[in-house]
This record gives C-alpha cells, sequence and structure tokens, in this order.
C-alpha cells in the first residue's frame, strides 16, 4: 500500500540519473498495477519541477514550481558535478561539492514545511573523505549530516560511502548505503571473457578490504591487499605521499587480477597498483569502483592503458563523468534501476534489507560464475 504520494525533485546536477531512476519506477508501478501520475504537459512521471537560481554574487535559492504537500519526496542530487557552471561576478565559475551542498540545504528549506517525508538521496555523500579525524582537522562529512538532520531531512540515502561508520553522527537519523557492486559485477560478467578460474581479487590498501572481499566471495577466488606506506612527515594537497606499496596475499603471475576500491581520483595509486600487479607476471588486470572522479583528467590512464598495464575499467553512473573522458576501455554502469526499487519498496513501507544487500542478484551472479567456472 502507498502511504503517501510520491514525488521526486531532481537537483540539475544529476538530470540524467534522475530521469532514470523516474523511468524505472513508471515501469515498476505499472508492472504492480498503481497508477503513474501526469504533470501538466501530459507526460508520465514523479518528478516534480523545481528551479535551482543562482545570482551573480554567488548566493542562490531553491524554487518548488509545484507543490509537494502531504508527499513522500526524495530528493536527488550529485555533489561532485563538477560540469555545471554559474556566474559569479562577471566569471565563469564551476560548481563545487559546496555550492551543491548548499543547494541541498535550500531544497530542505523549501520542501520541509509541507512534504509528509523527505528522504536526501545524495548519490555520492558529500564530504565523504573527511570522516574520520586525524590532527586538529574538521570532520565536515559529519556536520554535513548533524546538518541535514537539524534541517528536518527524515532520511538520508547515498551509494557505497567511503566509511559507512560516519552514519554513528546521527545515530536516530535513518542512513541507508546502497552497494552496487551485484549490477557492476553483472556487466563485468556480460562483456569479459576470460578465464573465471583464475581470478584474483585484489585490495589497493586496507580500507577497501571489505568491498575486495564481497567480490571474491562472489567470483570464489583468492584474494590479495596492497599495504600503504605514507612519509607523514609531509603533506602534500591535503595527503601524506605514498612512498611505497608492499603486496601481502596469493602469488598473482598468470592469474587475471581486478582491482576494487570505492572511488578512482587522480588514478596515481590505483595505476601503481596496476603496474605492480602487472610486474609480478598477472594476465589481465581490472579496475572496479562505484565512481570515477579521474580528477586530473584521463591521459594518465590513456598512458597506462596503451602500455597494457590494465584491461578495463568498471564504474557507476551515480556521479558525473564528462562525455569527453569515455573510452573504449571505460565501462559505466547504469545503477539506476537500483535506487529506483529502493524508492518504490520505502514509499511502500515495505523491507528494504534485501534489496540493499541484492540478495537475489548475488546469488543470479553466484550461479552464473559457478557455471563460467564448469566450461
Amino acid at each position: 500500500m502507498e502511504t503517501n504520494k510520491l514525488k521526486l525533485l531532481v537537483s540539475k546536477s544529476c538530470l540524467d540519473f534522475g530521469r532514470r531512476v523516474d523511468k524505472h519506477l513508471q515501469l515498476i508501478r505499472e508492472s504492480e498495477g498503481l497508477i503513474v501520475p501526469v504533470n501538466a504537459r501530459g507526460e508520465k512521471t514523479f518528478i516534480a519541477p523545481m528551479d535551482e537560481p543562482i545570482f551573480s554574487n554567488g548566493e542562490s535559492k531553491v524554487v518548488l514550481l509545484e507543490s509537494v504537500r502531504g508527499c513522500d519526496v526524495y530528493y536527488l542530487t550529485d555533489v561532485n558535478n563538477w560540469g555545471l557552471t554559474y556566474p559569479l561576478h562577471g566569471l565563469e565559475n564551476n560548481m563545487s561539492p559546496q555550492d551543491h551542498f548548499r543547494n541541498i540545504t535550500s531544497a530542505v528549506g523549501a520542501v520541509r514545511g509541507d512534504a509528509a517525508r523527505l528522504t536526501v538521496i545524495q548519490t555520492i555523500l558529500y564530504e565523504s573523505r573527511q570522516h574520520r579525524r586525524k590532527a586538529r582537522e574538521s570532520l565536515d562529512c559529519a556536520i554535513a549530516l548533524q546538518a541535514l538532520e537539524k534541517l528536518g531531512v527524515d532520511r538520508i540515502m547515498t551509494i557505497d560511502v567511503h566509511d559507512p561508520e560516519v552514519q554513528n553522527a546521527i545515530p536516530t537519523t535513518p542512513f541507508n548505503n546502497l552497494y552496487p557492486s551485484h549490477y557492476i559485477m553483472a556487466e563485468f560478467l556480460k562483456n569479459e571473457d576470460i578465464d573465471y578460474k583464475k581470478m584474483i581479487a585484489i585490495s589497493p590498501d586496507l580500507g577497501a578490504m571489505e568491498r575486495t572481499t564481497y567480490y571474491a566471495n562472489i567470483l570464489s577466488c583468492p584474494m590479495g591487499m596492497f599495504n600503504k606506506r605514507r612519509d607523514y612527515s609531509k603533506v602534500t594537497n591535503g595527503k601524506n605521499k605514498i612512498t611505497a606499496h608492499d603486496y601481502i596475499g596469493r602469488r598473482v603471475r598468470d592469474r587475471n587480477a581486478f582491482v576494487v576500491d570505492d572511488m578512482i581520483a587522480s588514478g596515481g595509486s590505483i595505476l601503481d597498483t596496476a603496474a605492480r600487479l602487472k610486474k609480478s607476471g598477472a594476465n589481465k588486470v581490472y579496475f572496479i569502483a562505484a565512481f570515477g572522479l579521474f580528477t586530473e583528467g584521463m591521459a594518465a590512464f590513456d598512458e597506462a592503458y596503451e602500455q597494457g598495464l590494465f584491461d578495463g575499467i568498471y564504474v557507476t553512473n551515480a556521479t558525473y563523468i564528462p562525455k569527453e573522458y569515455e573510452r573504449s576501455y571505460l565501462h559505466i554502469v547504469d545503477v539506476s534501476q537500483m535506487v529506483a526499487e529502493i524508492i518504490n519498496a520505502m514509499n511502500k513501507e515495505e523491507q528494504i534489507s534485501d534489496l540493499l544487500k541484492g540478495t537475489d542478484r548475488r546469488k543470479a551472479l553466484a550461479l552464473e560464475v559457478l557455471e563460467r567456472k564448469r566450461k
């Protein structure tokens, strides 16, 4: 049973992803015999129109163009979309995560008085790498979560958060972390014709071990880990320089390795991992991550690919990737259906634990891998 009328608010930061979620919701509701709303233009959609104007001095606001009174509202945003710009004192300024978070708080302010329930879906969590205090520094991710809680947000959702323990900052507000692993692995199995008896899962550091273990279990393969040694006496661009990568685990010679992490940023660390795997005799090397940030562009990846250091990259469409970054080796996996299924279940007050874990898809993937190994 529907508890409240379902509405999507889609920020301009993730219009394409939000429209995909909307289409999947329509298909799900129609298959269940439920009514799909029609907007003023006669189009089937759950998306309520809104505007996010930014003034020339940098100030902004969010304006709802349709009432959401009494609705179950889901606001989707991608705080990593740096491809959007706005005029600032005559200059063209790219939107930063801080700009996008400001829009989130504005949207909450516009919605909160009328909506029956408000869920904020950040496809990538704001300041998720700033999650643990190591020195006299701010804990921006926790502060942002607490700010949303104080503004009256009922639930926060995100995809493959860097550290799930950050939700401890808001212990009384529901926090859902969606893992896209089964979608990524399904795409991997569809594309790659390799010997699945010779796979090995590689964690580039200690922090990615849980994700790597998941893939290793699905593929029933061994795993290994690189331990990063850093120079803690020097800080460059806010980070301690990596001085060495020490490998721990099963030998990789003649195996097909896939390196698992939550995000690929500049690529320096993961490309160094690939070089070491190839030097140790790995056959093929793949990178698997929820987010492809590619913060320094694609030049380093192009060069490494031409040198044969890796064979493919698998990331999701949950965060912005410019068209000019698309490559034959870059596979962008659509995970909008996963988000739509969660929204549909929550709106109907159904249990979502199996959807969060991807239980059915995990079983199907495991069976497919076993079948390929038999062949």
